[in-house]
């Protein structure tokens, strides 16, 4: 946003701010628990958290609140900071003229969300670090994301800024207050809704055509995004539809990635996008929600092809989340940064020479063909003084063409690169390490509640199911009040924060998730409680907002665009759509069509900017179905009929357990399983479509015919 939209009609005055008296204490950021605000504790500037004692000081002495908004792993908010925050000179200027705030966004999205849309909408782009001076009454006054020290590339300055908006502010408060909330009265959110068409579901797929790289996957030109929720949505378009050009997009792109040094070839798990078109180079950061939302794409695509690399990757993925992004308390970090010591992807660069010292001349040769290792380097990490050059590893060529060209069979190389592999992370490990954000935040360990679930049932293993009851258990009994309600963030045996509806949400979804790895009816009671909550204090308009009140903004704010994670009411639409087949209450669908015809306008615009949206919505569009087996727990005849109903991709279809020795438990959730029974003894399976339930089935051969695709 240029500062010119306020006061172009204004005569900046050459006056600055009278000084007030400054806080009592010095830096109040060394008392709370964020990472990223403590990563300020030791600025000169006088940071305050968000807080009415802000507030209040900035209205009893009319000072304009500089709002700063990033996140602990974010690169752009290191060099602010740097070349800003830690510099003495804009220093002095922040404590004389101004109240000084800083958010990290993880922990408060709904400021960080109502702030962008006034970014966005004054300047066409956001991003972090996000500038915003405002009133004492919180009315933006000015918007920007990273602002250097002196003004280069056509960006303002910080000793050139911080003066002339003070000024004027001292000039001509009432017309600056007045614009403010003239542009305010204009932002409010626009809830005309109309009724949902199910054309938008099969627009937004061709668009989503018209964008693929088809050489390299993924859409559009660089910066390239991982954006599983397209993949997903592409997954279950060609199952519903059997196209097999969305089939291709998506494989085209998890084989580009896995290959590319967007994967960490090494440590495993994703960075965080890449910076070409060949997801070659990435921008290094890890975050907790790519890793879930890639985890389960890796297994959809591994149950609807069978490619074991795609298991293979979504096990590596797991791997990494287990060893090192776990809590050992409980519940898993936020991210990993970056940068190490100040250079972006140092901790991850290779000399070939030191391949060759690692792993001996003949393999060390050998691994370098295979990753791609070259003796000057591929990437050039940015170092203060000087450039240093290395390689970032990523594959050419599948493991088989390898193995052919090497005159090795495919096992024993795969066996090769993995001792290899465990050589380099030793000496990788001794290297100075990234930052870990070590908070746990509610929503996102949601969503690795939900990937866990269904690893443990595709990759048959127990210790993933394991993971992902000990993490809805942690968030459960250490993450909520006394109440009972979510709180959204925990550190060091303290959590806090309201839980916003990104949480509820997220949580309640991963319940449903875990309800179908595990058939606990506790979880699917669970993942009900949290949903009515979601629904009773953040939905209306036809929308979920972000917040249950006004407390602490001008607005609430509801973002219905799927970004880097679907966005909440595309989550909320998914819950209450599969509440609606779970418990067969018809409130669940009403609520579920709600949230569709209201973000109807939104979707004609752009389809494919919601795709998770669209994937939910075919839940409420007639093509759902609902599996119950009803059967003694253990027996192997129940057993095999549930292994049939998971062994399969069935992204639209529900399944209910009904434990024969226990069935009241479920037919208090779901009342419409109450006159399922065994027939014969056996157990057996109810298949139902448009709310109609078929014959039961009691053969898993029956019951595999019925559940191939629909087209």
């Amino acid at each position: 946003m240029s500062f010119n939209h306020f006061l172009t009609p204004l005569c900046l005055a050459s006056v600055l701010m009278a000084v007030a008296p400054q806080p009592a204490e010095a830096n109040r950021l060394k008392l709370e628990q964020s990472p990223y605000l403590l990563q300020h504790a030791d600025n000169p500037v006088d940071w305050f958290p968000w807080s009415d004692e802000a507030f209040a000081l900035a209205k009893k002495h009319q000072r304009l609140i500089f709002l700063s908004i990033g996140y602990s792993t974010c690169h752009w908010c290191h060099v602010m900071e740097h070349e800003s925050f830690e510099d003495d000179e804009v220093a002095q200027l922040l404590n004389r003229d101004f109240v000084s705030i800083k958010v990290d966004r993880e922990e408060r999205p709904d400021i960080d969300q109502f702030y962008m849309q006034v970014a966005t909408k004054l300047t066409g782009q956001g991003g972090w670090p996000l500038t915003i001076i405002m009133t004492p009454d919180k009315e933006p006054l000015f918007a920007a994301t990273y602002l250097p020290k002196e003004g280069r590339y056509n960006r303002p300055g910080m000793l050139d800024l911080l003066p002339q908006i003070a000024a004027a502010w001292v000039d001509h408060p009432q017309k600056l207050s007045q614009d403010a909330q003239e542009f305010l009265a204009g932002l409010g959110p626009r809830n005309d809704s109309r009724h949902f068409t199910p054309e938008l579901i099969s627009a937004a797929a061709e668009r989503m055509k018209a964008d693929f790289d088809a050489e390299h996957g993924g859409f559009g030109a660089a910066p390239k995004f991982p954006r599983p929720h397209q993949l997903n949505f592409l997954l279950q378009r060609h199952q519903v539809d059997a196209d097999p050009q969305l089939l291709q997009m998506v494989e085209t792109t998890l084989i580009a990635m896995r290959n590319g040094g967007i994967y960490d070839q090494i440590g495993f798990g994703f960075h965080r996008y890449s910076t070409d078109r060949f997801w070659l180079v990435p921008h290094f950061e890890k975050m907790l929600y790519d890793q879930a939302g890639l985890a389960e794409t890796y297994l959809s695509a591994f149950q609807l092809t069978g490619n074991p690399v795609y298991a293979e990757t979504a096990a590596e993925i797991f791997s990494y989340l287990l060893q090192r992004m776990r809590n050992p308390q409980g519940g898993f970090h936020s991210a990993e940064d970056a940068d190490t010591q100040g250079v972006e992807g140092s901790t991850y660069l290779w000399q070939k020479s030191e391949l060759l010292e690692i792993l001996g001349k003949k393999r060390g040769e050998r691994l370098a063909q295979f990753f791609n290792v070259k003796a000057g380097g591929n990437f050039t990490a940015e170092v203060p003084g000087e450039a240093a050059q290395g390689n970032i590893l990523h594959r050419s060529k599948s493991l088989s063409d390898w193995a052919k060209s090497f005159g090795l069979t495919t096992a024993a190389l795969s066996k090769e690169i993995e001792t290899a592999r465990r050589k380099l992370m030793t000496a990788r490990e001794r290297r100075p390490q990234p930052f870990r954000d070590d908070k746990v935040i509610a929503a996102w360990n949601g969503m690795v509640i939900s990937a866990l679930s269904q690893g443990a049932i595709v990759l048959k293993d127990d210790s993933l199911q394991q993971a992902a009851e000990e993490t809805a258990d942690f968030i459960l009994s250490r993450m909520r009040t006394s109440e009972g309600r979510l709180l959204r963030r925990w550190r060091n045996g303290q959590a806090a924060i309201n839980a916003f509806a990104e949480d509820y949400a997220y949580v309640a979804r991963g319940l449903l998730d875990l309800y179908h790895s595990s058939l606990d009816p506790l979880r699917l009671e669970q993942a009900l409680n949290l949903a009515e909550t979601l629904f009773a204090e953040f939905a209306a308009d036809g929308t979920v907002y972000t917040s249950a009140d006004l407390k602490d903004l001008p607005q609430r704010t509801s973002e219905r665009y799927d970004g880097a994670m679907p966005s909440t009411p595309s989550i909320a639409l998914e819950v209450a759509a599969r509440l609606a087949q779970l418990t067969g209450e018809p409130k669940w669908k009403a609520r579920a069509e709600q949230l569709l015809d209201g973000a109807t306008n939104e979707v004609k615009r752009y389809p494919q900017g919601f795709s998770h949206l669209l994937a939910a919505a075919e839940l409420v569009s007639g093509k759902s179905r609902e599996l119950v087996i009803v059967g003694r727990s253990q027996a192997p005849d129940t057993r095999q009929l549930l292994e049939i109903a998971r062994s399969t991709y069935q992204p639209l279809m529900s399944l209910l357990f009904v434990a024969a020795e226990k069935q009241a438990q479920l037919t208090k959730l779901a009342p419409f399983t109450q006159g399922m029974r065994m027939v014969n003894g056996q157990a057996s399976a109810y298949l139902c479509e448009n709310q109609s339930c078929g014959k039961p089935l009691t053969t898993a051969a029956e019951l595999s015919a019925r559940l191939k695709p629909r087209r």
